[in-house]
């Protein structure tokens, strides 16, 4: 279990850490991880992580749908909404099928739309880790385009493992719990969960890492 009080006071230090720059800096966190064989493919992680507190900069969602789903994904602002016939049209041309795999965090897709996805899209979405989460026709959307903002992905195959967990403007309380939220969701995956854990560094887009021995914390 991480000690929430040690946590916050590295969080601290890391802000001390950074000078004022003319941009809205980004909290990054970094896990290193011990006693793992990536060469027997021991970690390989596709995590999606809901944060209790969103960043300001959210992920951004395309939604692959068609009917009541399309227009009600349009109506919650989901970033992108694109009709599944329009998918046949990237069929021929790779530039503009990588050039939307690249722009969007997470896809969003009707069921019954996925085979076509998969045929045509997949060799793009699958290295990447995107692809779609399929939804019934009737599916919350709304709520699921909110949900899907506050998320960050984990992803990889190294014992370093970096992903942005919030904003300079947030509170240092805010940063800690999504630095926590992130941490338990990669032990929950490792082999030996929290005895693979090597450290941790804190720092801002601009700063000196903050080194976190892991005997302080957990």
């Amino acid at each position: 279990m991480v000690k929430t009080q040690a946590l916050l006071e590295h969080v601290k230090k890391a802000r001390s850490a950074s000078s004022k720059r003319n941009f809205k800096q980004s909290f990054e966190l970094v896990i290193n991880l011990k006693d793992i064989d990536t060469k027997k493919n021991e970690i390989n992680l596709n995590e999606t992580v809901f944060l209790p507190n969103p960043i300001k900069e959210h992920s951004k969602i395309c939604v692959i749908a068609s009917g009541d789903l399309h227009l009600r994904a349009g109506k919650a602002d989901a970033d992108r909404v694109i009709e599944i016939n329009k998918i046949d049209e990237m069929s021929d041309d790779k530039r503009i099928a990588k050039k939307l795999v690249r722009s969007y965090d997470f896809f969003l897709a009707e069921t019954s739309a996925m085979p076509k996805i998969g045929k045509i899209l997949g060799k793009f979405l699958g290295p990447k880790g995107r692809m779609p989460l399929p939804l019934a026709p009737n599916a919350p959307i709304e709520n699921m385009i909110t949900k899907y903002r506050t998320a960050i992905r984990i992803r990889g195959r190294t014992l370093s493992l970096a992903t942005k967990i919030g904003d300079e403007d947030m509170t240092d309380e805010h940063i800690v719990e999504n630095a926590i939220t992130v941490i338990n969701a990669v032990v929950a995956k490792l082999p030996n969960n929290e005895k693979n854990l090597k450290g941790f560094v804190l720092k801002l887009s601009m700063s000196n890492p903050v080194h976190v021995p892991i005997q302080e914390v957990v």
